[in-house]
């Protein structure tokens, strides 16, 4: 059952990230193809870096539903951005998305029987690279490297999945624990527009 629970929750994710990197290329007025690319980035980007990290095949390798999704993903973007659009949903979307792949990141490293250490960061990577790589790509400001709360909401929802699953919580609990303390973080950093600390000149 945790399998498949993890399987549903990277195909749910593949497909929101996908929706938020199609949004962004159409904003920058991509073509289809550009879209479709973009769309990818986040949707496949933190996974695939987290998988060859932890030594096991990469998920959409054993997983063709996830490209299909990834494209998917692109493609509602290309033909239904203003419908899409009208409910702003590029931020939301990103928010499930990093709330559902900091978690299935962070249970794949914990199935492996990997450290408390290194389960938080399989989270963190997993749900911040690909959308690193789609601002960079886009050639917008990173969201991860702005005062935005972003991955820090993403290392809570690793970290509660972590300290639940290392205390003897069952998966699927510290599953929706972790995956609910990413999303209200950054759902209220989106409402209230919190801001991390940064440096002042």
């Amino acid at each position: 059952m945790d399998v498949d629970i993890l399987v549903l929750a990277d195909r749910i994710g593949v497909f929101v990230f996908a929706l938020s990197g199609g949004i962004a290329a159409v904003r920058k007025e991509m073509d289809i193809f550009g879209v479709i690319v973009l769309a990818f980035l986040p949707a496949v980007g933190g996974g695939t870096l987290r998988d060859i990290l932890l030594d096991v095949p990469v998920f959409w390798l054993e997983d063709n539903i996830s490209l299909m999704l990834a494209a998917a993903g692109g493609l509602a973007a290309f033909f239904f951005y203003k419908f899409i659009e009208n409910f702003r949903p590029l931020r939301w979307a990103d928010a499930v998305g990093l709330a559902l792949f900091c978690v299935t990141g962070a249970q794949k490293a914990a199935f492996l029987e990997h450290s408390f250490v290194v389960v938080p960061i399989m989270g963190v990577m997993t749900a911040s690279a690909g959308g690193l790589i789609r601002d960079v790509v886009a050639n917008q400001d990173p969201l991860l490297l702005k005062e935005d709360i972003y991955a820090t909401a993403a290392l809570l929802g690793a970290l509660v999945y972590a300290v639940l699953w290392f205390l003897g919580v069952s998966s699927p609990i510290a599953f929706a624990a972790g995956f609910v303390a990413a999303f209200v973080l950054r759902a209220l950093a989106i409402v209230f527009k919190l801001k991390a600390p940064v440096a002042r000149l």
